[in-house]
């Protein structure tokens, strides 16, 4: 004989918004973090000379792309 007992609770309404809210304040905070690495990386790579630049193999016209590489890329 086969005996089976569903102890699968479903999640109340406030228990599913708290998760919601919580899901959407963590992929706030990961863009806000992705956004951070980009502006950072572009300040940095904008301040640097064209000799600076020059030397590092970076044209100036590359700086969105990899400032954007550097913070969405995986």
């Amino acid at each position: 004989m086969t005996y089976f007992t569903d102890t699968a609770s479903n999640a109340t309404l406030i228990e599913r918004l708290l998760a919601s809210v919580s899901t959407a304040f963590a992929a706030a905070a990961t863009r806000q973090a992705k956004r951070r690495v980009y502006s950072t990386t572009f300040s940095e790579l904008a301040a640097l000379s064209n000799r600076d630049l020059a030397d590092l193999g970076i044209a100036r016209s590359e700086i969105r792309r990899i400032s954007w590489e550097a913070a969405y890329a995986h």
